[in-house]
């Protein structure tokens, strides 16, 4: 285990440093001098601690009715895959909508292929869809 995954499997939350934006280190919690006339900073902060994001979106079954979905993810970011969370997702503006965006997406699809009976027996179902699609586009 290298140094960068120690330091991240002992903190919930995370700081990157860079230098002249290059990575260069963790920083676990504290107090850190960075000389900014040698190219240093913070580059931004990560939370490692589980998060839930609510999703509610309507749809319509296959018999045309609407139906309104509420759904509820619980989320965080892996402690061996800190540095990647931080520099594939902070470069898109807002983190919780892209995920949200893949719920609705899988949620609708799942959705759309049932009658509103079996959409309301299938719950299960509708969810195993959402975690597998979830996990097919965040693991990767």
């Amino acid at each position: 285990m290298d140094t960068v995954e120690r330091h991240i499997r002992w903190v919930t939350f995370s700081a990157f440093k860079e230098r002249f934006g290059k990575f260069e280190e963790v920083l676990e919690p504290g107090c850190h001098f960075l000389p900014w006339i040698l190219g240093y900073r913070c580059a931004g902060k990560l939370s490692l601690r589980l998060q839930q994001l609510d999703v509610e979106c309507q749809t319509k079954t296959k018999d045309y009715e609407f139906v309104s979905v509420a759904a509820y993810v619980q989320y965080r970011a892996l402690a061996d895959k800190a540095i990647d969370a931080f520099y594939k997702l902070s470069n898109t503006s807002n983190t919780r909508r892209q995920i949200e965006t893949y719920m609705i997406h899988a949620i609708k699809a799942s959705v759309a292929k049932l009658n509103l009976d079996d959409a309301l027996e299938r719950k299960d179902e509708i969810a195993k869809a959402v975690e597998d699609e979830l996990k097919k586009v965040l693991h990767s």
